[in-house]
């Protein structure tokens, strides 16, 4: 187990990157809002908040499949086991059998057991006692999941799950039913190993939890998998944070996205807060730094007038159960202009991030396009891809981009599709497709 000091509380700061000038009449104002919380002391493995706040359940596909090859249900054993050794005594666990039903396999008494010497142990015996057997139904994992981290008085819940296959024995519509009754209530990582599972449904649940999804084709990398995201979840230090968005009179909101280290659509995820307010869910954080993209759309006005277009807030639940603490804010503002290089500069940020927006779309198009096999719409879809992540600096997604399609000329997005492609390539591309890089500033 590494070695944690006591918890300490993250500090919140925002900054906000746009540019405020409009011509005259202009409408549409961008903004890149930074989101840095500091000061948690979860780096160089330290903890954030408080272990005995904290709950973790291990959600590990235990179906059938995961017998072929056999190497993929004992790397799933050994990874949650050093999971396990990962947790910070005090915290709360749970391991969780998932096949077509759910099962408790420790501490399995309707509950969760607090991490020590003694239940590490114990939770790793009993991992030695699974076998794979049954089907898929995704939807009861994460609901016995959230009953188990319901039990305890917690301010962190969190989840890590781990399939190999199709959610084959729920329809699609019961394993939405289940996301939309655990969104809000705990985070979730997801990750797919080997190559016989559906990318949209394990990024889908990520996505609808505010987790990570990942693809380990080999299952001799979870435990390292497992590990990192263990860590991760133990530097959590403050949960449920909300950027508040008020925006005045006349003001309309276009989109609110998540633009790194992912990009995620947050607009959807509004709910209302008051006059003119709304709360777009965040999760929890530790030592860490977001950027989010706010788009507002404000009423014409003449040159020399000025507006605030938008405030953004951060908000974080009170633990005595009051209004919500204010933890940061920036503004967005709007400035009408006849200075014609003032009114068409692009704000750097948002030049970037809109290219990283789009390099996640058109790879998931062109994917779509090859599948389907229409091979001039995945070349046209690809080919941008490629020239967007040149241009952009992301050299990850370039070097996933390389394995599907040979690269003829990166500044233009001249590409070729490759005739044979590996499936967990492919895959990996798909499920890795929306990660961005930062912008240089």
């Amino acid at each position: 187990m590494a070695n944690f000091s006591k918890p300490t509380v993250p500090q919140f700061s925002v900054d906000v990157y746009q540019n405020e000038f409009l011509p005259e009449g202009g409408r549409d104002v961008s903004a890149i809002v930074t989101v840095t919380s500091t000061g948690g002391g979860t780096t160089g493995g330290f903890a954030g908040g408080d272990p005995a706040a904290t709950g973790v359940v291990i959600m590990l596909d235990c179906s059938g499949s995961m017998d072929y090859p056999a190497t993929k249900m004992r790397g799933a054993r050994e990874a949650t086991a050093a999971a396990i050794d990962t947790l910070r005594d005090g915290t709360r666990f749970a391991v969780v059998a998932g096949t077509h039903v759910a099962k408790e396999v420790y501490p399995a008494d309707g509950g969760l057991a607090v991490a020590d010497s003694r239940t590490r142990a114990e939770a790793k015996e009993a991992l030695r006692r699974l076998s794979a057997s049954g089907g898929t139904a995704i939807g009861t994992w994460l609901r016995l999941a959230d009953r188990l981290l319901s039990s305890a008085e917690l301010t962190i819940r969190h989840g890590i799950l781990l399939t190999d296959g199709r959610n084959e024995h729920e329809s699609p519509a019961e394993l939405r039913d289940a996301l939309d009754a655990c969104a809000g209530r705990f985070t979730c990582d997801a990750r797919g190993v080997g190559t016989d599972w559906e990318v949209k449904e394990v990024t889908g649940i990520a996505s609808a939890l505010l987790g990570t999804a990942d693809i380990v084709a080999d299952p001799a990398g979870l435990a390292a998998d497992f590990t990192a995201m263990m860590e991760h979840a133990m530097g959590k230090g403050v949960a449920d944070v909300a950027l508040r968005l008020w925006t005045p009179v006349g003001v309309e909101i276009m989109f609110v996205k998540q633009v790194a280290p992912a990009v995620e659509d947050l607009t959807g995820r509004r709910t209302e807060a008051g006059p003119r307010a709304g709360d777009y869910p965040t999760g929890s954080w530790g030592d860490e730094s977001r950027d989010y993209h706010v788009s507002v759309r404000v009423p014409r006005a003449a040159v020399g007038q000025e507006m605030l277009a938008a405030r953004v807030s951060l908000l974080a639940p009170d633990p005595a159960g009051g209004d919500p603490r204010p933890l940061s804010q920036g503004l967005v503002r709007a400035v009408w202009t006849d200075d014609l290089a003032m009114s068409t500069s692009i704000n750097p940020q948002v030049a970037h991030y809109t290219g990283q927006a789009e390099l996640a779309d058109v790879i998931q198009q062109g994917l779509d396009a090859r599948k389907s096999g229409d091979r001039d719409g995945a070349t046209a879809k690809l080919g941008r891809a490629v020239q967007l992540a040149a241009a952009s600096g992301n050299a990850d997604t370039a070097k996933l981009l390389s394995k599907v399609v040979d690269v003829v000329d990166a500044a233009t997005g001249t590409v070729r599709l490759k005739a044979k492609v590996a499936e967990a390539d492919e895959m990996t591309l798909e499920t890795r497709s929306t990660k961005t890089v930062r912008v240089k500033r």
